[in-house]
């Protein structure tokens, strides 16, 4: 059994504010735990049955994990140059997909920590054919056309209640209690990979057990950004019409092409936050 995870860093254990995160501050001490609790997924998910393990780290410039700390039977998707994001080398050969160190979406509970979606300098609401989702059920539908279920995630409470919304069925690791954006009780690490773990190896016996959610049919992508700058130099795309100051609209044929110029326009718009050119030469 083929196992797919995508690891993202605020949701991970230990973590409670943006500041932690920087490389400025505690940055390499939550690498480490980043590391530990995707390592602790991959020996739950091998604990469980599987076979083969692929990790995309899924945080910033994407090439957080320690790879000297990463557990040896798994595989590692490291940088940002990806057209898939944070599923990058995701396929139909995949029996699964787990979040680990995922988050609630920008807009959701006030008590999801370092809640945001996808890229937090610009999106402030993201709908999947009139549904308002976060980067988990995002990346859920996008699996599903490759029918490939989501089995496990792990973050705060607020987000584990966020997502149960969409995918009740999902084993999960409640590794810390949401107390506002910027603060969260924390379970000890050690502590929360032990439970993430356990989870992970539960969420194996989904296999076969759930289905994978798939779309069938057309695709509306729908996002609100930050700034009307954002929004209007996304529609440099031909598909991308402006539908509001902040907001575009596009329709594509499936869910991975969807996803693919969602990812594009969330690139250009995260460019002209101060002005596309604002950082070139003269």
């Amino acid at each position: 059994m083929k196992i797919f995870i995508s690891g993202d860093i605020e949701g991970i254990s230990g973590v409670a504010t943006n500041m932690q995160l920087t490389k400025e501050s505690e940055y390499q001490r939550f690498r480490k735990l980043y590391t530990a609790d995707v390592n602790a997924a991959i020996a739950g998910a091998f604990d469980g049955g599987a076979t083969e393990v692929v990790v995309a780290d899924g945080h910033g410039n994407m090439s957080n994990i320690l790879i000297e700390e990463l557990d040896e039977r798994a595989r590692l998707i490291s940088g940002s140059n990806r057209v898939m994001c944070q599923l990058e080398g995701l396929d139909d050969s995949f029996d699964g997909l787990f979040f680990v160190g995922h988050h609630g979406r920008e807009g959701g509970s006030e008590r999801a920590v370092i809640n945001h979606t996808l890229a937090g300098v610009a999106v402030t609401e993201l709908k999947v054919n009139g549904t308002v989702v976060g980067e988990t059920q995002l990346n859920a539908r996008v699996a599903g056309q490759f029918g490939v279920p989501a089995l496990f995630i792990s973050g705060d409470d607020a987000y584990v209640e966020e997502v149960r919304e969409d995918l009740p069925h999902v084993e999960a690791a409640v590794v810390k209690r949401g107390i506002d954006r910027y603060a969260a009780e924390l379970l000890a690490p050690k502590v929360a990979q032990q439970l993430i773990r356990e989870k992970a190896t539960a969420a194996m016996k989904l296999i076969g057990q759930v289905e994978p959610k798939r779309i069938d049919g057309p695709v509306t992508i729908e996002c609100e950004y930050k700034n009307t700058a954002q929004a209007h130099m996304t529609t440099t795309i031909p598909l991308v019409e402006q539908v509001g100051p902040k907001t575009i609209r596009f329709t594509c044929n499936d869910m991975v092409t969807a996803y693919k110029l969602f990812w594009g326009c969330t690139i250009i718009a995260m460019t002209a936050t101060n002005g596309v050119l604002s950082q070139a030469n003269a």
